[in-house]
């Protein structure tokens, strides 16, 4: 048996692991699905309510879009944090506080009466969605420590990340349109409900052995770093060259270089730096960001495009939207099935350029396209493209774990998701007025064109974002395909 590199989980703490997996997995598996699925949705479900909440709770243009922003400054800002507690206090218990929690906070913001309501609402769903979601994943990961299931497991929660947005868009088109906006947030809570009803039986209590002290100044330097960047990029929707987005962005890369050199030194690290430099594993994370970046881009003008040039209703928005929920739903236990035999170096090198494929089509839309001829093509590529991606970036993320660290390094994975996505938003922003700007100038203000070539520029750019995952993957992810096995006994690297 080949010996672990540096940073790969040891063949005896797999084993160990393995027989010691719950015969009740698939159920902890649905669990875990739920949790995912209802973080996801939040990121999107509210998108499409924002405009009667606005109205009904009289907000201002500035208060609305604090709706979407306080939700990712939160998550963004406290996950690291949040898979630590899940790790040291415990994963069963730290799931079942952050879905209550989350639960909790979407009740308030669904009865909201005012704008400061529901924007604390929403804060509070960040901060409670940053315990649950690293822990989720960490049960995820030590339900399934090795071979095909853990591969069939990973595919699951790959699929809801990566289709969840669409099915977010979709959800609140319904909610919207037949019930009111307030259900875009009370959906949360029978979710939860049925969660915790579930998981009080089902789920087992792990935690990290050892020490459990907390690393109180990297917990403050990256929780800072991290919302300040994601603030920053925020900011940048009106402006790049602006005090407030240079100011906050060289703020939080300033917090995140100190928080890496404080982590280097410390005792007990928030974040063993041994997580982010194996090779492999930040081959996986830099792929995510880009990912995560394109995906929540192209979603966001693809629903504008919906609904401004084509006249489709929430509701028509949303359902147009799932061929590429469909196709990577499809192809996702495909994708499972070829991991074991091709190892995931190849499925990551190739799914982005399939992806970003997609996303060059669907930057040749016109004002009065067909949605069959003009969009759906690039939906379905995308969501092939985006099935080959998140299968493999799951596993590869946190293959070779110490269970001690499964929670904090849950919570990186998620955090790279939501740096590209604030990220994306920002650039992707900035990009459409470029493009609408342009065709404006070129004498189209009088119709729908200019929007039209500012979503062909998100689109484009999107797709450049994407294709760069491709050469990272390639570069930096050698795992052979024997990890991947039903056997899962050793981490061999090629």
């Amino acid at each position: 048996m080949t010996t672990p590199p540096s940073g790969f989980a040891n063949p005896s703490i797999l084993d160990t692991a393995r027989d010691k997996a719950p015969a009740n997995r698939w159920l902890v598996l649905a669990i875990v699905a739920l949790a995912q699925l209802t973080v996801v949705l939040d990121g999107t479900i509210v998108n499409i309510a924002l405009p009667q909440a606005q109205l009904e709770l009289a907000m201002s243009d500035s208060d609305r879009s604090w709706v979407v922003t306080l939700y990712a400054l939160t998550f963004g800002a406290l996950l690291l944090l949040g898979g630590r507690i899940a790790d040291f206090w415990g994963r069963k218990r730290s799931f079942l506080v952050g879905m209550g929690g989350f639960a909790l906070a979407s009740a308030m913001g669904g009865i909201a009466t005012s704008g400061e309501l529901l924007l604390l609402a929403r804060g509070l769903q960040g901060a409670f969605a940053a315990l649950l979601a690293p822990a989720a994943l960490a049960i995820l990961s030590v339900t399934f420590p090795g071979g095909r299931d853990r591969v069939r497991a990973f595919a699951v929660y790959g699929t809801i990340a990566g289709g969840g947005a669409a099915v977010g868009l979709l959800l609140g088109g319904v909610l919207t349109e037949y019930f009111s906006w307030h259900w875009c947030l009370l959906v949360n809570v029978p979710i939860a409900v049925v969660a915790i009803a579930a998981g009080i039986p089902l789920l087992r209590e792990s935690r990290a052995e050892g020490s459990t002290r907390y690393d109180i100044p990297g917990a403050v330097l990256v929780s800072l770093g991290l919302a300040s960047v994601v603030y920053g990029f925020s900011r940048a929707e009106a402006g790049w060259i602006r005090l407030d987005t240079l100011g906050f962005l060289a703020l939080g890369v300033l917090l995140l270089a100190l928080f890496i050199l404080v982590e280097s030194r410390a005792a007990h690290p928030l974040l063993p730096l041994r997580i982010i430099t194996d090779r492999a594993r930040a081959g996986a994370y830099l792929s995510s960001i880009a990912v995560g970046a394109a995906l929540l881009g192209a979603l966001l003008y693809l629903t504008l495009y919906f609904q401004i040039v084509l006249g489709l209703s929430p509701l028509h928005s949303g359902l147009a939207s799932l061929p590429m929920t469909a196709a990577i739903i499809i192809c996702a236990g495909v994708v499972s099935r070829l991991l074991p035999r091709v190892g995931p170096r190849i499925l990551m090198t190739v799914g982005p350029l399939i992806a970003a494929t997609g996303l060059l089509l669907l930057s040749r839309i016109t004002v009065g396209g067909s949605y069959v001829l003009e969009v759906l093509p690039g939906q379905i590529l995308l969501g092939v493209g985006l099935a080959f991606i998140f299968v493999p970036l799951q596993n590869v993320a946190l293959l070779g774990i110490e269970p001690r660290d499964s929670g904090v390094a849950s919570a990186a994975v998620t955090a790279t998701q939501q740096i590209g996505g604030s990220i994306g938003t920002a650039v992707f922003t900035a990009l459409y007025a470029v493009g609408a700007g342009t065709g404006t100038a070129e004498g189209n203000a009088g119709g729908l064109q200019p929007l039209v070539d500012g979503y062909s520029v998100v689109f484009l750019a999107a797709a450049v974002a994407l294709a760069l995952a491709s050469p990272i993957s390639w570069f930096m992810i050698r795992v052979a395909r024997e990890e991947f096995s039903q056997s899962g006994e050793s981490a061999h690297l090629g």
